[in-house]
């Protein structure tokens, strides 16, 4: 598994930087979609060694002064209560959150837009939730005659339905908590109604994936592929983009399909054609600041084998369809790499069928050390306090955190949990060392080396539950798992 550093960070953000004010240069005002995860971004990092988590916030950072956010969540996702996986919080827990996260570091948000409106109660009740957070609400509905009919789209009865958003600044980057919240629908309908006050405003969008200067089947661009299997995203050449200029370039099938209904909104609300191509829109620039494509392919290949795991544990959560595992599946294929690519996962499998109980392998840099269930932790946990104690040489006869601890702390999550509880998890361990380093400095040591876990690949023969999966993601640790369930 690759940890060495590939992609420039500070070359792309002066870049970036750089490239955006040259289009916001070209309007009045500029509705920047931004795609993709917004904080945490973790795919990029994890795809793109050296990009950080928190890149696009730094973006971000460095318009402060011209710059305003709109964040976008769809009704329906309220209604259903909808979770993002990498966090297992609720999409309007995460705006709450984008809310705050973005305030903290003095970036403006302006308003929530709460799209595909229709009555829903739960979303009016979110809107009631967001007065406490001093943020302007709006309720924009279905846009009449979407996705052909552009004659009504761009009318008063199409846009103009929807209630013109007050913006105060030239850069406004409308976000979202996850896909399919309106972003787009929301800039267009803005740029509607900026027309028709006689503000020449524009739009453009920022994706990170795929990656336009790459080749099509390039690993990281087969990454996004596999990471968004269960929207059906399919990378393509952009073919309006080659004819125009004699230039390949990637995009992809959503992108490409309504590229010409888009146009043509475009030009009936600017009076003009601004761009001849989906990539023509985009403002990104992650091509030119990969410094090893050799390490940076490497990379890709290992999430796309992660994104695989993932999948088919969904999968036996029921939570995908079987042509999801089986769409990653055909990738790795292509690219010539399968599951048992994934070294973590023989050593995981071997401890298993050495001792007969859950287990797990992980591995960081120069360690490799396994863990399994036992009496009192999971086979995740067992297996940090292994990793924790390697890298601290510690010795293993020393008990990091001694059963005279944890017993105590068993019987009372026993007493008050819902249902039968017979290990601790890997947050309630964490929870425990951190409370023993205080006069122990043996614990002290060992949680003060946590960190240096950051980037390592883990592998438990057992379905994580996800509350460990949670913390796992926090701590940066690239965690699959089999599908045999033990959660007892």
């Amino acid at each position: 598994m690759t940890t060495k550093k590939c992609f420039d960070a500070d070359k792309y953000l002066k870049i970036q930087k750089k490239i955006i004010k040259q289009r916001i240069a070209m309007f009045d005002k500029l509705y920047l979609e931004f795609g993709g995860k917004l904080i945490d971004d973790q795919h990029a990092a994890r795809t793109l060694p050296g990009f950080l988590p928190d890149l696009k916030i730094r973006l971000l950072q460095e318009f402060k002064d011209d710059a305003e956010v709109i964040l976008c969540i769809n009704a329906n996702a309220i209604e259903q209560s909808k979770i993002r996986a990498d966090h297992m919080i609720s999409y309007e827990t995460e705006v709450l959150r984008l809310i705050q996260f973005l305030r903290d570091r003095n970036i403006y948000v302006s308003s929530v837009v709460i799209t595909l409106y229709d009555g829903q109660k739960k979303a009016a009740d979110f809107a009631k939730k967001l007065a406490d957070y001093d943020v302007k609400v709006y309720f924009h509905q279905f846009t009449k005659g979407y996705p052909t009919d552009v004659d009504t789209i761009v009318s008063d009865e199409g846009y103009g339905a929807n209630p013109y958003i007050e913006t105060s600044h030239r850069l406004v980057v409308v976000s979202a908590p996850g896909p399919c919240s309106g972003k787009l629908a929301t800039a267009l309908s803005q740029l509607y109604h900026e027309f028709k006050r006689g503000v020449n405003a524009g739009y453009a969008k920022f994706e990170t994936f795929p990656v336009w200067a790459l080749p099509l089947k390039h690993p990281v661009n087969v990454a996004y592929e596999a990471a968004t299997a269960d929207l059906g995203d399919v990378n393509m050449i952009d073919h309006f983009h080659l004819e125009k200029y004699g230039v390949s370039a990637v995009n992809y099938n959503r992108d490409l399909e309504t590229f010409p209904v888009l146009k043509e909104i475009l030009r009936r609300i600017t009076g003009k054609d601004i761009y001849f191509s989906p990539t023509d829109m985009g403002v990104n620039v992650i091509g030119e600041c990969i410094t090893d494509d050799k390490a940076i392919r490497r990379a890709a290949l290992d999430e796309i084998i992660r994104r695989y795991y993932r999948a088919v544990v969904d999968l036996k959560k029921g939570s995908v369809t079987p042509d999801v595992p089986e769409r990653i599946k055909l990738l790795m294929n292509e690219l010539g790499i399968s599951e048992r690519d994934r070294p973590v996962v023989k050593g995981a499998a071997d401890k298993r069928a050495a001792y007969g109980k859950p287990s797990a392998c992980l591995s960081s840099g120069k360690i490799t050390v396994t863990g399994r269930e036992n009496d009192i932790l999971t086979a995740v946990s067992s297996t940090m306090l292994n990793a924790l104690k390697d890298i601290t040489r510690i010795p293993d006869e020393v008990d990091l955190l001694a059963p005279a601890i944890l017993e105590p702390i068993l019987k009372v999550k026993d007493k008050t949990s819902n249902f039968k509880e017979t290990h601790l998890h890997l947050g309630e361990v964490l929870m425990a060392l951190s409370i023993c380093s205080t006069t122990n400095p043996v614990a002290k040591k060992a949680l003060e080396s946590l960190d240096k876990l950051s980037g390592a690949e883990l592998h438990s023969t057992h379905m994580i539950t996800d509350d460990e999966l949670v913390v796992l993601s926090n701590l940066g640790i690239n965690a699959t798992s089999g599908t045999e369930i033990d959660f007892a």
